[in-house]
């Protein structure tokens, strides 16, 4: 009886080290797999991210975290991102009303240009009327004022002139202008006189006025050439009514 209860428990001791593991598998698509791990590594990162903060808080502070203190830095924190975007809603209005006022400013300094041009024209005007007199304008009657010429490029040089008739203006002048540069170029010295009649560009420089007639252009010149002096003459029937000259 004995031996073979004790037969009995060594068969079964013999089965229950001979017999194999069992383990219960589910068996999911790898997609599935693939995403459910994404999860949980996500999971874990964030809930790493956040303790790493929470420990260096408690490191700096060694005090535990207060959750109605923790609710008082979202708060504050909350109210400095709105600070901060009204800050920047402020400076984008500032920036804005910049360029408005640099453009007004580009405008008015336009103007102030135009102004001053018209300005010049105005005295250029005025010291005509003043000069209407006879003994103003010499024994031909023509007369130029305000002769002036500047370099607006390298090889561009801008005229600008104003030719009268004294006296009462009875007939109309037909005539015509010429310019004489005198220029500098590659050490030589050179005489230019415009219009040149290849050029075609005659009809530019033709007078007909009653009273006066102010003139203006752009003369091209050869490169490396500088100008040392400016000629205006009137002709008339090729003959020279007035003349002047104005340096650079």
């Amino acid at each position: 009886m004995f031996g073979s209860s004790l037969r009995l428990k060594l068969w079964q001791r013999r089965l229950s080290v001979a017999a194999p593991k069992v383990s219960i598998r589910h068996h999911l698509p790898w997609p599935l797999r693939l995403l459910l791990m994404a999860v949980v590594l996500g999971l874990a990162g964030a809930i790493a991210l956040g303790t790493y903060d929470l420990g260096r808080q408690l490191a700096k502070s060694g005090m535990p975290v207060d959750p109605a203190e923790l609710d008082g830095l979202r708060e504050r924190l909350s109210q400095v991102s709105a600070e901060r975007d009204r800050f920047s809603g402020s400076m984008d209005a500032a920036e804005s009303q910049l360029q408005i006022e640099r453009s007004a400013q580009k405008q008015l300094a336009a103007q102030v240009k135009t102004l001053i041009a018209e300005n010049a024209r105005l005295k250029e005007d005025l010291a005509f009327f003043e000069s209407l007199l006879p003994s103003s304008t010499g024994a031909a009657g023509i007369a130029i004022r305000r002769l002036t010429a500047e370099m607006i490029a390298p090889n561009q040089l801008k005229y600008r002139l104003l030719v009268m008739q004294g006296g009462k203006g009875e007939r109309n002048f037909v005539g015509n202008l010429q310019l004489t540069v005198n220029v500098v170029r590659e050490g030589k010295n050179a005489m230019m006189i415009f219009p040149d009649n290849k050029s075609g560009e005659t009809e530019k420089f033709k007078l007909t006025f009653q009273h006066y007639q102010r003139l203006e252009g752009v003369l091209n010149l050869p490169e490396g050439a500088t100008v040392q002096t400016v000629q205006a003459r009137i002709l008339e029937k090729g003959q020279v009514r007035a003349q002047q000259s104005a340096k650079l």
